[in-house]
């Protein structure tokens, strides 16, 4: 037998294999929001101030989670979960200010998909470091370093200076003019627009940085469109907004009736809307699988309640940073045409940690024991093969912004202090003789956590501790 005559048919058909799996795969689109609250969106929160015509139709057109989780209340620590599979409290995330805080070769979902034949972009705000040795030179550890093909972006938070443009892993411009601090009379000092003193570069104006995103996110989708590209396309979108500055444009201002946050959340959903709509113009809607949700919760308190009648919390407890549910539990939102039921509501509990093993899932992607310790695949939930009766989380462990523990299985929370462990007051309580030493709370029962059963069940407080203690020493394989 000529092996000569055959080996070139044996390429075209591995080629033929190799481009249908391809073309299986969904074109993936994740958009993450920054500091809005459960209770926002119209679609979780019919009271809501604020108009999300365009978040609403992603809920309309697929499903809708009512128990989704960031891995931590904080942009930095929910960044580095979704990205990783790892819960955050497993690396130093406090480190990204000068440091790179994925570690080299990690894997994330964008090196996973990446393997997997995806196109990967990233645009929008990353908050997880760089190897900084001045902002003239490369920018080691951002996303083209962990799996994106290409990024544009901030380095972190719109109120966190230096404020500059990075394009791949370098500064657009380095940050080179002095701004001065700026706060909003009327609001509390980290609402309204408020930013910190320090250096932009040149060619940036914090009024232009939500739309000037939602600009390089249309062109990525445009591009890889008229490119005809064989290969489906990942994009992180992490919009740096409602977080503060609240700098909504004119055409923006009074189109809610929750103040100047409420105005800004509908430019937010306005932006969506324009990404949605470019999926739609180049024929891709229909082969996207898009996730929306917000990275934390907001800072919003029982003054802002009472003022707009508008409570971004919804009926959870606390806010940004807190150990309460406000925190953490996120609106969460997945269409897929043709795969989720339109219209539909999943109460199971899910992690954004989960997304690395969910796409393994739906990419056929080997995952190893390492690759996302900490990530379940709710791939099954998602077609309709998995109800709420069959959980897809055995447990689900977080740090609060402060370092309070907490602990949730099934409906039980145990938080291992007493106070917030965030932003709200109390932050810390010291018991007192007789107090209990920390808070559990049954969230069927009492989603927004008033009543402390901590004294009552510590057969309960005993169960969730020693879940806790083996998720916290275990190591990776």
């Amino acid at each position: 037998m000529n092996l000569s005559k055959i080996l070139p048919f044996q390429a075209l058909f591995l080629a033929l294999t190799c481009a249908t799996a391809l073309a299986a795969n969904p074109h993936i689109v994740v958009i993450m929001v920054d500091d809005m609250g459960y209770g926002d969106p119209g679609c979780f929160n019919p009271d809501s101030k604020i108009p999300t015509p365009h978040i609403d139709s992603l809920a309309r057109d697929g499903m809708r989670f009512t128990d989704a989780h960031a891995p931590g209340p904080l942009c930095h620590m929910s960044r580095y979960g979704l990205l990783t599979g790892r819960y955050p409290f497993r690396a130093n995330v406090g480190k990204w200010r000068q440091h790179a805080v994925i570690d080299q070769g990690q894997t994330t979902i964008a090196s996973l998909l990446k393997t997997q034949g995806y196109q990967t972009a990233m645009v929008g705000k990353w908050h997880l470091g760089f190897e900084e040795k001045g902002y003239e030179n490369p920018l080691p550890g951002g996303p083209v370093d962990v799996g994106f093909e290409s990024y544009f972006g901030i380095r972190a938070s719109t109120d966190i200076p230096p404020y500059f443009y990075i394009r791949g892993n370098r500064a657009v411009m380095p940050p080179t003019v002095p701004i001065e601090a700026n706060n909003t009379e009327g609001w509390s000092p980290i609402q309204g627009k408020f930013w910190r003193k320090g250096l932009i570069s040149p060619d940036l104006k914090l009024e232009e940085v939500l739309p000037r995103f939602t600009d390089e996110a249309i062109d990525v989708i445009d591009t890889h469109h008229e490119k005809n590209e064989e290969r489906p396309l990942m994009l992180y979108l992490a919009y740096p907004a409602p977080h503060t500055p609240w700098l909504p444009s004119k055409p923006y201002e009074g189109t809610s009736k929750a103040g100047l946050y409420g105005d800004f959340m509908v430019m937010v959903d306005a932006m969506i809307g324009r990404v949605l709509e470019a999926l739609k113009k180049a024929e891709m809607q229909d082969d996207t699988l898009v996730m929306f949700t917000s990275d934390n919760g907001p800072v919003w308190y029982d003054a802002d309640v009472e003022r707009f009648a508008h409570d971004s919390c919804g009926v959870f407890r606390g806010m940004k940073a807190d150990a309460w549910e406000a925190g953490h539990r996120m609106p969460f939102i997945v269409r897929w045409p043709g795969e989720v039921k339109a219209g539909s509501v999943s109460h199971q509990t899910i992690c954004f940690t989960d997304l690395l093993a969910t796409f393994a899932a739906i990419t056929e992607y080997p995952r190893k024991a390492n690759e996302g310790p900490d990530s379940y695949d709710f791939s099954p939930v998602l077609l309709g093969k998995q109800d709420d009766s069959q959980p897809v989380r055995p447990h689900l462990a977080m740090r609060s912004g402060s370092g309070f523990m907490t602990m949730r299985v099934g409906d039980w929370k145990l938080i291992n202090g007493l106070g917030s462990g965030g932003f709200s007051q109390p932050r810390r309580i010291t018991p007192g003789p007789g107090d209990p030493a920390g808070q559990l709370y049954n969230l069927a029962e009492d989603p927004s956590e008033t009543k402390n059963l901590y004294a009552q069940r510590p057969d309960m407080v005993k169960k969730l501790q020693a879940t806790l203690k083996t998720i916290v020493d275990q190591t990776e394989g």
